[in-house]
């Protein structure tokens, strides 16, 4: 039994639409497989093996998407309102060491990307940041060692 996880209602059309491109792939797999079959003896055949893998790597790509759609839980964030850092909100940070402003969005695992300032709430930053409000200050314990910020604002958009 797994535990549902919280996702934006971007972030599961998103997979959604993962899942059907890779469903797609499919059978242009099957057919590469097909032809390198034709070539003869299976135990030497490079096109084969190659295709053999491919369609195993995509399969289980198309599972843990399944995988991930069937967890999900989709939380509407347009609804969303309130001064509290929640998932789904929108977060403008001071790094108070270096006076960088940086903003992020607290979403799902499955769609954190942090190059996009996507983090997921099961990271350090965002679990040090829930229950929060602007005006507030906090240290977190990073990979690259201790970061002071101020929460300048939230918002839901």
């Amino acid at each position: 039994m797994s535990n549902k996880v919280l996702m934006t209602p971007a972030g599961y059309a998103k997979l959604k639409a993962k899942l059907e491109a890779l469903k797609a792939e499919m059978p242009k797999v099957s057919q590469e497989i097909g032809v390198a079959r034709e070539h003869g003896d299976l135990r030497e055949n490079a096109e084969y093996h190659a295709a053999k893998e491919k369609q195993g790597m995509l399969n289980a790509e198309i599972i843990k998407t399944e995988s991930q759609l069937a967890d999900a839980e989709v939380v509407d964030t347009s609804k969303l309102k309130g001064d509290k850092i929640v998932f789904g909100a929108r977060v403008k940070l001071l790094n108070t060491e270096t006076e960088d402003e940086v903003v992020y969005t607290i979403v799902g695992p499955a769609e954190a990307d942090s190059a996009k300032g996507a983090i997921s709430y099961e990271a350090p930053l965002a679990k040090q940041l829930m229950g929060r409000r602007a005006g507030d200050e906090l240290t977190v314990r990073t990979p690259g060692g201790e970061r002071s910020y101020q929460v300048l604002e939230v918002s839901f958009d």
